[in-house]
């Protein structure tokens, strides 16, 4: 199990190191998009996209990288000052019992929400906008995947402190 955790929250957090270029990403191109429109008097639909997309894809992607880091929301009012082996309980029972299902449901519901995008080739609605419509809904499906084996990492871990004492 342990071994198992330890190469799943690497995966995490190799899609978190990707993901942090988002930022930087977004942030030269909405300032070419501000730059473009207050100054140059120019609108770029095409560019706003990509900030849409990276936006997406920054949460969606970024979202097991966060749970690995403990950085999902928690009320601390007894969680802080709870023993770690009694940490380990309230977060397996909530990876078990809520972010599993929740995985799941996502992965299950939005399957056919994304094929067919897929089948269709679904492209932006705006004359000027990105053609991989497709492609950004399919981050619901990696959205799942990711979070949930960032989950089941989360459970190992808990297991093993509990075990462990």
């Amino acid at each position: 199990m342990h071994k198992i955790s330890e190469n799943l929250d690497t995966f995490s957090e190799l899609t978190g190191k990707v993901c942090s270029w988002f930022v930087a990403i977004m942030v030269l191109v909405t300032c070419t998009v501000v730059v473009m429109r207050y100054g140059l008097d120019m609108g770029s639909v095409l560019l706003q996209d990509v900030v849409l997309y990276l936006h997406g894809g920054l949460f969606l992607l970024g979202s097991a990288f966060a749970l690995k880091r403990g950085a999902h929301v928690r009320v601390d009012i007894f969680y802080r000052s709870f023993s770690d082996i009694k940490k380990a309980w309230v977060d397996l029972l909530g990876n078990v019992i809520f972010l599993q299902p929740v995985c799941w449901m996502i992965f299950f519901y939005s399957w056919g929400y994304v094929e067919f995008s897929w089948r269709i080739l679904e492209v932006s609605p705006e004359p000027d906008g990105l053609p991989f419509v497709y492609i950004q809904k399919s981050l619901l499906i990696a959205l799942a995947i990711l979070l949930g084996l960032q989950s089941l990492s989360e459970i190992f871990k808990s297991l093993i402190t509990i075990r462990n004492g």
